[in-house]
Protein backbone atom coordinates (compact mmCIF):
# COMPACT_ATOMS: atom_id res chain seq x y z
CA UNK A 1 0.00 0.00 0.00
CA UNK A 2 1.10 3.52 -0.55
CA UNK A 3 2.81 5.12 2.83
CA UNK A 4 2.25 8.72 2.70
CA UNK A 5 4.44 10.21 5.30
CA UNK A 6 2.16 12.99 7.46
CA UNK A 7 4.16 16.11 8.91
CA UNK A 8 1.67 17.86 11.10
CA UNK A 9 1.78 19.28 14.21
CA UNK A 10 -1.57 20.36 15.02
CA UNK A 11 -2.62 16.03 16.51
CA UNK A 12 -6.48 16.59 15.94
CA UNK A 13 -5.91 17.52 12.53
CA UNK A 14 -3.65 14.88 11.82
CA UNK A 15 -5.74 12.66 13.52
CA UNK A 16 -8.60 13.14 11.30
CA UNK A 17 -6.40 12.69 8.22
CA UNK A 18 -4.40 9.80 9.48
CA UNK A 19 -8.26 7.93 9.58
CA UNK A 20 -9.08 9.32 6.41
CA UNK A 21 -5.88 7.74 4.66
CA UNK A 22 -5.86 4.64 5.51
CA UNK A 23 -9.46 4.30 5.40
CA UNK A 24 -8.52 4.51 1.63
CA UNK A 25 -5.89 1.91 2.35
CA UNK A 26 -2.82 3.98 2.49
CA UNK A 27 -0.46 3.11 5.35
CA UNK A 28 0.34 6.30 7.67
CA UNK A 29 3.50 7.60 9.06
CA UNK A 30 2.89 10.78 10.90
CA UNK A 31 5.66 13.25 13.11
CA UNK A 32 5.49 16.73 14.14
CA UNK A 33 9.35 17.00 13.57
CA UNK A 34 10.88 18.23 10.34
CA UNK A 35 13.96 15.97 11.50
CA UNK A 36 12.13 13.21 12.41
CA UNK A 37 10.32 12.85 8.90
CA UNK A 38 13.42 13.33 7.40
CA UNK A 39 14.44 9.75 8.92
CA UNK A 40 11.29 8.28 7.10
CA UNK A 41 11.56 10.29 3.89
CA UNK A 42 13.15 7.73 1.76
CA UNK A 43 10.38 4.72 2.24
CA UNK A 44 7.58 7.38 1.39
CA UNK A 45 5.42 7.20 -1.36
CA UNK A 46 4.11 11.05 -0.65
CA UNK A 47 4.77 13.84 1.96
CA UNK A 48 2.14 15.81 3.21
CA UNK A 49 3.56 18.84 4.56
CA UNK A 50 2.08 21.68 6.81
CA UNK A 51 4.37 24.18 6.79
CA UNK A 52 3.48 25.91 10.28
CA UNK A 53 6.26 23.09 11.89
CA UNK A 54 7.81 24.09 15.65
CA UNK A 55 11.19 22.72 14.75
CA UNK A 56 11.98 24.01 10.87
CA UNK A 57 10.32 26.21 8.41
CA UNK A 58 8.44 24.56 6.42
CA UNK A 59 9.02 25.86 2.99
CA UNK A 60 12.88 25.70 3.92
CA UNK A 61 12.46 21.80 4.61
CA UNK A 62 10.63 21.28 1.43
CA UNK A 63 13.74 22.66 -0.75
CA UNK A 64 15.69 19.95 1.44
CA UNK A 65 13.48 17.02 0.34
CA UNK A 66 13.25 18.54 -3.04
CA UNK A 67 17.15 18.20 -2.99
CA UNK A 68 16.58 14.33 -1.35
CA UNK A 69 13.42 13.27 -3.56
CA UNK A 70 13.22 14.90 -6.52
CA UNK A 71 10.01 13.28 -7.64
CA UNK A 72 8.31 12.95 -4.78
CA UNK A 73 5.03 13.96 -4.56
CA UNK A 74 4.53 16.67 -1.85
CA UNK A 75 1.17 18.52 -0.94
CA UNK A 76 1.48 21.76 1.19
CA UNK A 77 -0.96 21.98 3.63
CA UNK A 78 -1.08 25.53 5.32
CA UNK A 79 -2.91 28.07 7.01
CA UNK A 80 -1.77 31.04 4.79
CA UNK A 81 -3.60 32.24 2.10
CA UNK A 82 -1.56 34.57 0.20
CA UNK A 83 -0.77 33.63 -2.93
CA UNK A 84 2.74 34.68 -2.97
CA UNK A 85 3.24 31.69 -0.62
CA UNK A 86 1.47 29.63 -2.91
CA UNK A 87 2.94 30.31 -5.81
CA UNK A 88 6.46 30.50 -4.06
CA UNK A 89 5.48 26.60 -2.94
CA UNK A 90 4.85 25.76 -6.35
CA UNK A 91 7.82 27.09 -7.27
CA UNK A 92 10.18 25.62 -5.35
CA UNK A 93 8.90 21.86 -5.68
CA UNK A 94 5.32 21.40 -3.97
CA UNK A 95 3.04 19.34 -6.58
CA UNK A 96 -0.38 20.65 -5.12
CA UNK A 97 -1.57 23.16 -2.28
CA UNK A 98 -4.28 23.09 0.53
CA UNK A 99 -5.27 26.07 2.69
CA UNK A 100 -6.66 25.44 5.90
CA UNK A 101 -9.74 24.56 6.90
CA UNK A 102 -10.29 22.40 4.03
CA UNK A 103 -12.34 18.96 3.45
CA UNK A 104 -11.07 15.82 4.58
CA UNK A 105 -12.62 14.25 1.39
CA UNK A 106 -10.56 17.01 -0.60
CA UNK A 107 -7.56 16.13 1.10
CA UNK A 108 -7.98 12.26 0.27
CA UNK A 109 -8.76 13.00 -3.26
CA UNK A 110 -6.05 15.16 -3.95
CA UNK A 111 -3.75 12.48 -2.41
CA UNK A 112 -5.00 9.92 -4.70
CA UNK A 113 -4.87 11.95 -7.85
CA UNK A 114 -0.86 12.84 -6.99
CA UNK A 115 -0.53 9.29 -6.50
CA UNK A 116 -2.28 8.33 -9.44
CA UNK A 117 0.19 11.09 -11.56
CA UNK A 118 3.24 9.96 -10.21
CA UNK A 119 3.10 6.04 -9.95
CA UNK A 120 0.02 5.55 -12.46
CA UNK A 121 -2.50 3.37 -11.00
CA UNK A 122 -1.92 0.05 -9.22
CA UNK A 123 -2.98 -3.65 -10.18
CA UNK A 124 -5.30 -5.39 -7.11
CA UNK A 125 -5.98 -8.90 -6.74
CA UNK A 126 -8.44 -10.24 -4.51
CA UNK A 127 -8.57 -13.70 -4.88
CA UNK A 128 -9.55 -14.70 -8.56
CA UNK A 129 -10.40 -11.20 -9.27
CA UNK A 130 -7.64 -8.57 -10.73
CA UNK A 131 -7.63 -4.97 -11.88
CA UNK A 132 -5.20 -3.25 -13.62
CA UNK A 133 -6.12 0.60 -12.98
CA UNK A 134 -3.51 1.91 -15.66
CA UNK A 135 -5.36 0.07 -18.43
CA UNK A 136 -8.80 -0.38 -16.94
CA UNK A 137 -8.81 -3.63 -17.06
CA UNK A 138 -10.05 -6.75 -15.14
CA UNK A 139 -10.34 -10.53 -14.97
CA UNK A 140 -11.79 -12.80 -13.26
CA UNK A 141 -10.05 -16.62 -13.27
CA UNK A 142 -7.83 -15.04 -15.60
CA UNK A 143 -10.32 -14.22 -18.08
CA UNK A 144 -11.01 -11.21 -19.01
CA UNK A 145 -14.21 -8.90 -17.59
CA UNK A 146 -15.88 -6.41 -19.66
CA UNK A 147 -16.48 -3.51 -17.88
CA UNK A 148 -17.35 0.02 -18.59
CA UNK A 149 -15.09 2.61 -17.46
CA UNK A 150 -18.10 3.43 -14.54
CA UNK A 151 -18.27 -0.48 -14.30
CA UNK A 152 -14.50 -0.46 -13.30
CA UNK A 153 -14.23 2.40 -10.64
CA UNK A 154 -16.58 1.11 -9.02
CA UNK A 155 -15.18 -2.44 -8.68
CA UNK A 156 -12.11 -1.29 -7.71
CA UNK A 157 -13.59 1.22 -5.26
CA UNK A 158 -14.93 -1.92 -3.78
CA UNK A 159 -12.16 -3.77 -4.08
CA UNK A 160 -9.09 -1.53 -2.59
CA UNK A 161 -10.60 -2.64 0.85
CA UNK A 162 -11.92 -5.94 0.69
CA UNK A 163 -14.80 -6.23 3.37
CA UNK A 164 -15.62 -2.82 4.24
CA UNK A 165 -19.13 -1.40 3.82
CA UNK A 166 -19.29 1.40 1.48
CA UNK A 167 -22.07 3.21 2.02
CA UNK A 168 -24.00 4.48 -1.56
CA UNK A 169 -23.20 8.23 -0.39
CA UNK A 170 -19.53 7.36 -0.77
CA UNK A 171 -19.46 5.05 -3.46
CA UNK A 172 -21.38 8.22 -4.99
CA UNK A 173 -18.27 10.16 -3.94
CA UNK A 174 -15.35 7.69 -5.17
CA UNK A 175 -16.58 6.66 -8.57
CA UNK A 176 -18.87 9.96 -9.40
CA UNK A 177 -17.92 12.47 -7.78
CA UNK A 178 -18.96 15.19 -5.77
CA UNK A 179 -20.50 17.45 -8.29
CA UNK A 180 -23.13 14.27 -9.71
CA UNK A 181 -26.41 15.67 -9.46
CA UNK A 182 -28.51 12.40 -9.71
CA UNK A 183 -29.83 10.03 -7.20
CA UNK A 184 -28.04 7.54 -4.92
CA UNK A 185 -30.09 4.36 -6.60
CA UNK A 186 -27.70 4.70 -9.45
CA UNK A 187 -25.52 2.69 -7.38
CA UNK A 188 -27.60 0.02 -6.92
CA UNK A 189 -28.16 -0.23 -10.46
CA UNK A 190 -24.65 -0.50 -11.87
CA UNK A 191 -24.46 -2.83 -8.35
CA UNK A 192 -26.64 -4.95 -10.21
CA UNK A 193 -24.70 -4.88 -13.46
CA UNK A 194 -21.29 -5.88 -12.12
CA UNK A 195 -23.28 -8.93 -10.50
CA UNK A 196 -24.40 -10.34 -13.46
CA UNK A 197 -20.99 -9.98 -15.37
CA UNK A 198 -19.31 -11.22 -12.16
CA UNK A 199 -22.02 -14.05 -12.31
CA UNK A 200 -22.81 -12.91 -8.52
CA UNK A 201 -26.14 -13.74 -6.74
CA UNK A 202 -27.10 -11.25 -4.61
CA UNK A 203 -29.19 -14.26 -2.30
CA UNK A 204 -25.98 -16.49 -1.90
CA UNK A 205 -22.94 -13.39 -2.93
CA UNK A 206 -19.47 -15.05 -3.70
CA UNK A 207 -18.25 -11.26 -4.40
CA UNK A 208 -20.54 -8.34 -3.54
CA UNK A 209 -22.50 -8.12 -0.28
CA UNK A 210 -25.76 -6.05 0.01
CA UNK A 211 -25.31 -4.77 3.54
CA UNK A 212 -29.02 -4.10 4.43
CA UNK A 213 -29.69 -0.07 5.25
CA UNK A 214 -26.20 0.44 4.52
CA UNK A 215 -24.10 -0.38 1.73
CA UNK A 216 -22.28 -2.43 -0.26
CA UNK A 217 -18.96 -4.48 0.18
CA UNK A 218 -16.97 -7.13 -1.34
CA UNK A 219 -16.53 -10.17 0.76
CA UNK A 220 -12.88 -10.87 1.33
CA UNK A 221 -12.79 -14.14 -0.22
CA UNK A 222 -10.87 -15.82 2.79
CA UNK A 223 -7.93 -13.53 2.22
CA UNK A 224 -6.33 -10.77 4.60
CA UNK A 225 -5.97 -8.14 2.32
CA UNK A 226 -5.84 -7.14 -1.57
CA UNK A 227 -2.20 -7.74 -3.02
CA UNK A 228 -1.32 -4.53 -4.45
CA UNK A 229 1.58 -4.80 -7.48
Amino acid sequence: MPKILLLEDDSQVAQLLRIALEQKGHTVCWTTSGEEALQHLAGADLLALDLGLPDVDGVEFLGRVREIRPRLPVLVLTAKDDESTKVYCLEIGADDYMTKPFSVLEFTARVQALLRRAYGAPKIRVGPLVLDGEGHRATLDGKPLKLSRTEFALLRTLASAPGRVWSRSELLEEVWGADFDGTDRVVDVYINMLRKKLGDDPRNPQFIETMVGVGYRLLDLKRENPTVF
